[in-house]
């Protein structure tokens, strides 16, 4: 039984390398935070196709799922727990993640490699689906937290909802915090976005964040490719951003942009609704 259900963080896996990867980001989370994990595989079409094709039985599934979790208990320290469901991919996670209430998801896609074919739609579901922030990760590895965070501004007042996150996570992992304000040539959007940004910036310093800014350029390319050039510049662990579950499951080419962003940086989904209510940043 859990002791916390407001201190668990949920981790599906299929046990690819990129699982394996979002596993271990989530080790390196939970082991600040002093939260616990729990794994979960959802047995469905494709897992049963991955048993046949390898003549392996459903038992072998429940067998590397413990592997698994005593693998980075062991390097970690921390609690891991592991379930094991049958049914849709999309609907387990959800349905599992509303009865733990987990304060965070890792989510790994990675296209084909995987053989539940974590990837596109489903990611963008799972995303706008629940109320749990959920940090999309690829390949990239994680054994040192959230260095260095990127935080976009636009001329989207919610962006300021944001910063209860960034400020959490860089207290917990003494990170520095790269404010990117979008350029815009408009007042009233150049004026806005000035507001916002002097905003995020007093709270930052509030709470005794580390900062820097950097206002984006009209001659750079898209704002989206902007954001993730600069994060490949400055050797960004973490990319910010806001989705709105009201798009019910479409997103806008910036979204996609920044989550499967091709450097392969991970980002975190926060819901702009859902910030106000949710007690994970508090815990954080």
């Amino acid at each position: 039984m859990l002791t916390n259900t407001q201190n668990v963080i949920l981790i599906p896996t299929d046990f690819s390398e990129v699982c394996n990867n979002a596993v271990e980001h989530g080790m390196v989370v939970a082991k600040a935070l002093k939260s616990q994990v729990w794994l979960l595989h959802v047995f469905d079409k494709d897992t049963e196709k991955y048993l046949n094709e390898n003549n392996l039985e459903a038992s072998d599934i429940e067998i590397m799922l413990n592997q698994t979790a005593e693998k980075y208990h062991k390097k970690y320290g921390v609690s891991v727990d592991t379930l094991m469901e049958t049914g849709s991919l999309f609907d387990k996670i959800k349905e599992i993640n509303e009865r733990i209430n987990a304060k965070l998801i890792i989510l790994g896609t990675h296209g084909k490699m995987g053989f539940q074919r974590i990837a596109g739609s489903y990611v963008l579901k799972v995303v706008t689906s629940t109320n749990t922030p959920t940090i999309v990760v690829q390949k990239n590895s994680n054994s040192e937290g959230y260095k260095n965070i990127i935080f976009p501004i636009t001329a989207n007042t919610e962006d300021r909802q944001k910063v209860t996150w960034a400020v959490s996570i860089a207290k917990t992992f003494d990170s520095t915090v790269h404010l990117i304000p979008k350029f815009e040539s408009e007042k009233f959007h150049k004026t806005k976005i000035m507001n916002v940004t002097k905003q995020i910036k007093d709270i930052m310093t509030k709470y005794g964040v580390k900062f820097v800014d950097k206002v984006s350029s009209p001659e750079a390319g898209n704002f989206a490719k902007q954001v993730i050039d600069y994060a490949v510049e400055n050797h960004a662990d973490l990319i910010m951003t806001l989705v709105n579950k009201d798009k019910a499951f479409f997103f806008t080419s910036w979204d996609e942009q920044i989550i499967y962003n091709s450097s392969q940086i991970p980002v975190i989904c926060i819901n702009p609704v859902d910030t106000k209510k949710s007690t994970w940043a508090k815990g954080w």
